[in-house]
C-alpha cells in the first residue's frame, strides 16, 4: 500500500521539486498539491486526508505554523523550510519531521523511510494478531477453540470462568484476570470484579448499567465506572454544534 502525499508551498519550483522526489520514492504516491494554504486546508483535513503533507511554513494567506494546529490530526506533517529558526517551534506543533532548504534527495528519502518502516510493522502486527484462542475444559483432555469476535462477555468466580459467547458458554479453568491478560485491550475492557465485555457487543449504556446484544444486562462496578466512561467517549460521536 502506498502512502497519499500532500504539497503545500507557495513557491512552485519548491512544489515541483518535492513532487518529482515523491515520483522516484517506491511506497509514496501523490495526492495533490496546491501554493495555496486555504484551499489545501480544505483538502487535507477532507473525508480523504493524505497521509504524509509537506507543508511550507512562510506562506501569505496562512502560514506553515498555523496549517499545522488545524491540521496535525489528520496527517503527519513534515516541514520543509529554508529557515532553521522554525525547528523548536515546528517540533511543539509535533511535526513528524523539520526539512531545511534546500532539500536533498537523501534527507527527503531518510525522512519518508522512517514513515514506511512504521507503517510495515504496524501491518506485520495486524497479520500477527490472532483472533483466537484454545482454552481447557472441564472434561479432561478437551480444548475449545474460542473466537474472539464471538464473545459476548467473560463472567468470573473464584477458579473459573465462564465465557458467554454468541454459540453458547463455555467455563475453562482460568481466573477472570489471567484471561484478562490475552484479551486485545481495544476490544475489551472490565466493567466490574466478575465482568469483561466485548466493547463491539454493547447496545447501549444507561447510568450503571451496560447493555449487550441478546438484551444481556450487567451492571457497572463503582470502581470500574471512570475508566469505562472514558472508553465509551473516545467512541461517542460529538457535535461542535452550542444548543
Amino acid at each position: 500500500m502506498n502512502l497519499k502525499c500532500y504539497v503545500i508551498d507557495d513557491e512552485y519550483h519548491s512544489v515541483e521539486m518535492l513532487l518529482a522526489y515523491i515520483d522516484q520514492t517506491d511506497g509514496l504516491e501523490l495526492q495533490g498539491f496546491s501554493t495555496n494554504p486555504l484551499v489545501a486546508l480544505n483538502e487535507v483535513t477532507g473525508a480523504n486526508p493524505p497521509d504524509i503533507t509537506f507543508l511550507d511554513v512562510e506562506m501569505p494567506e496562512l502560514s506553515g505554523m498555523e496549517f499545522a494546529e488545524m491540521a496535525n490530526l489528520y496527517t503527519k506533517i513534515i516541514f520543509t523550510t529554508s529557515f532553521q529558526e522554525f525547528a523548536l517551534e515546528a517540533f511543539e506543533k509535533e511535526a513528524f519531521d523539520f526539512l531545511l532548504k534546500p532539500i536533498s534527495y537523501a534527507r527527503f528519502r531518510r525522512s519518508v523511510q522512517r514513515i514506511l518502516r512504521d507503517v510495515k510493522k504496524a501491518e506485520a502486527g495486524q497479520k500477527k494478531k490472532r483472533d483466537f484462542f484454545f482454552v481447557k475444559t472441564e472434561t479432561r483432555g478437551r480444548m475449545v477453540k474460542v473466537t474472539i469476535n464471538d464473545i459476548l462477555y467473560i463472567e468470573g468466580a473464584q477458579n473459573y470462568i465462564k465465557i458467554h459467547l454468541i454459540s453458547g458458554d463455555i467455563m475453562p479453568y482460568l481466573t477472570i484476570n489471567e484471561i484478562e491478560q490475552y484479551l486485545p485491550m481495544d476490544q475489551f475492557t472490565r466493567v466490574h470484579q466478575s465482568f469483561i465485555i466485548n466493547t463491539d457487543r454493547i447496545k447501549a449504556v444507561e447510568q450503571m448499567r451496560v447493555i449487550l446484544e441478546d438484551d444481556i444486562t450487567l451492571n457497572l462496578g463503582r470502581f470500574y465506572k471512570e475508566s469505562f466512561l472514558e472508553k465509551m467517549n473516545e467512541l461517542l460521536l460529538k457535535s461542535r454544534r452550542r444548543f
